[in-house]
């Protein structure tokens, strides 16, 4: 038997600093895949996780990400922009460059995916096959994004997408619920709310979305070159059972819940790049959104689900948020484009 057949299979993760690549990196290692990540400091990174094989260069570069994708079987394109900012610029050349290296690899291509596909008239349930009508940017640039996804799998490139809700989780601090829900760094003295009270809610726990990524991989003989899958994740029923979680696991029943300041951050929008952004999405936020999970559950018999109180607990923990309680995941990586 030849080294390459029992060698194990070998991930490029893009984004292997943020939350989902954090977390899909970690769960492809214990599955006895080898893990390689693009890194603009990746001497810095190999000193900090040697476990990954760190190579240096930028998503932005085509053939920084070719080089890396060299022998791969499997690139996760995990890679956003910081925060919401220079989508324009950045997201759409990103995953051009990821194309252009499965196809060199002969590599399967697996992307989480968003809501922003989707405007507000195809609320509040969604499939994977509901009208993609974006009202926003950003939206427009996923469903270009996923457009091109489309058209690299009719031309022999193999792609896994899935869509989940807000995500949170350990090791992830660029998401609504690390930098709006809670303080990080300190027990808590409030909770802040961004929806209105009885509008229900679509999120995501990041280890369960790296699970539901890992088994449609581990499915990926019986998928259509071009699969998408939505997750059910956790759907806050009236946009208050995620505090009432929170207010359980910090023991502290009667923890003010506040309302977040849109008007404020509407105030601020044309001086602040940020609450601009941020504006630009509240629609999300003021109406019922529900994501089904038929087809994934068609395929995997179950989507993974980690009961709500532990999901936060560990998330808390991850923040700094639970001061009696070592993180479960010391890291706190905001996503980068590495």
């Amino acid at each position: 038997m030849t080294e390459d057949l029992i060698s194990p299979p070998t991930a490029l993760v893009l984004g292997a600093t943020g939350g989902i690549g954090g977390a899909m990196a970690a769960k492809l290692a214990g599955r006895g895949y080898r893990v390689r990540a693009l890194h603009r400091n990746a001497s810095a990174m190999a000193a900090r996780n040697p476990s990954i094989d760190w190579r240096q260069g930028d998503a932005m570069n085509r053939a920084d990400v070719v080089r890396a994708a060299d022998g791969v079987s499997l690139i996760v394109h995990a890679v956003n922009p910081p925060g919401y900012r220079d989508w324009a610029r950045l997201v759409l050349p990103m995953i051009d460059n990821t194309i252009a290296a499965a196809k060199v690899a002969g590599a399967r291509i697996l992307m989480p995916g968003t809501v922003y596909n989707f405007g507000p008239e195809t609320f509040p349930v969604l499939d994977e096959e509901s009208p993609q009508r974006p009202v926003t940017v950003k939206g427009k640039i996923r469903v270009g994004l996923e457009e091109r996804l489309e058209a690299a799998a009719a031309g022999g490139v193999p792609v896994i997408i899935v869509r989940a809700g807000d995500f949170f989780g350990p090791g992830a601090g660029n998401n609504w619920f690390a930098q709006g829900l809670v303080k990080p760094g300190a027990p808590l003295k409030a909770i802040t709310l961004p929806g209105a009270p009885g509008v229900g809610h679509q999120w995501a726990y990041l280890p369960d979305v790296a699970e539901t990524m890992m088994q449609l991989v581990e499915h990926a003989d019986c998928l259509p070159s071009f699969a998408r899958f939505h997750m059910e994740g956790v759907f806050d029923t009236d946009g208050l059972q995620l505090a009432e979680a929170i207010r359980r696991v910090v023991g502290k029943p009667t923890l003010p819940i506040r309302r977040f300041p849109w008007l404020f951050a509407r105030l601020a929008s044309p001086f602040v790049p940020l609450f601009r952004e941020i504006m630009e999405m509240r629609y999300l936020w003021q109406q019922p959104l529900r994501m089904s999970n038929r087809r994934l559950v068609e395929v995997l018999g179950a989507e993974p689900h980690t009961p709500l109180d532990r999901a936060v607990a560990e998330t808390l923990a991850s923040l700094g948020c639970l001061p009696n309680r070592q993180p479960a995941d010391g890291r706190l990586l905001a996503a980068a484009h590495g």
